[in-house]
């Protein structure tokens, strides 16, 4: 069986496809919008790696435990975000005719418990905190603006185009940037490193 071509060369006019076939400039809001999501889970990658290299070398085995645990949880994140991704990739009234996986309500109420958790070990928060320490809190600080963009954008994109943001999508993008905030938090402290606050210089 012969290889498929990893180029179709159909984009080389900067139109795209979208899944039911409809053929739209690659400038238009919701190729943005998908593409931004695929960046975030390249990203969610990147830091898994690094949480990874800093659970081989870290010297506190609780830590090391609850990593293992955050690192499972964000594969099925990262699944999770295909699914926003193929439903954003179909247009509303197109999606009823192809069987797209969808957002799990349940997925929401897991990260809740994840989030609960984590912050139930770590200090109360009296100030806002300038994003640093560790190489996995800090790329996990960058999944949560990445996450933060999206969620700005699709709430434009189902303004402009009601009912398109997929169900649960604003909610679950919401959550998933105070999860990567409480996991950045996490880190930190479970290895022992300061959070710098920002305090306003009078």
């Amino acid at each position: 069986m012969k290889k498929a071509a990893i180029y179709t060369k159909t984009g080389d006019s900067g139109i795209t496809g979208l899944v039911g076939g409809t053929r739209i400039k690659k400038s238009d809001a919701r190729i943005h919008l998908y593409g931004e999501v695929d960046e975030l889970n390249s990203f969610i990658g990147a830091a898994v790696t690094d949480l990874k290299e800093l659970m081989s070398i870290s010297p506190v085995a609780q830590a090391r435990e609850a990593y293992k645990v955050e690192i499972d949880f964000l594969i099925n994140v990262q699944s999770s975000l295909f699914d926003l991704g193929s439903n954003l990739a179909c247009e509303l009234e197109q999606r009823k005719n192809f069987k797209l996986p969808q957002l799990d309500e349940n997925l929401i109420d897991q990260m809740e418990d994840h989030i609960d958790l984590m912050d139930s070990k770590l200090p109360a928060l009296h100030h806002f905190i300038v994003p640093g320490g560790l190489r996995a809190s800090c790329s996990f600080h960058l999944c949560r603006t990445i996450c933060r963009r999206i969620d700005r954008q699709l709430v434009d994109f189902n303004e402009l185009k009601p009912g398109e943001a997929p169900e649960y999508s604003i909610q679950y993008l919401n959550r998933l940037s105070d999860y990567f905030f409480v996991l950045s938090r996490f880190i930190n402290f479970s290895e022992g490193i300061k959070e710098v606050s920002w305090i306003p210089k009078k």
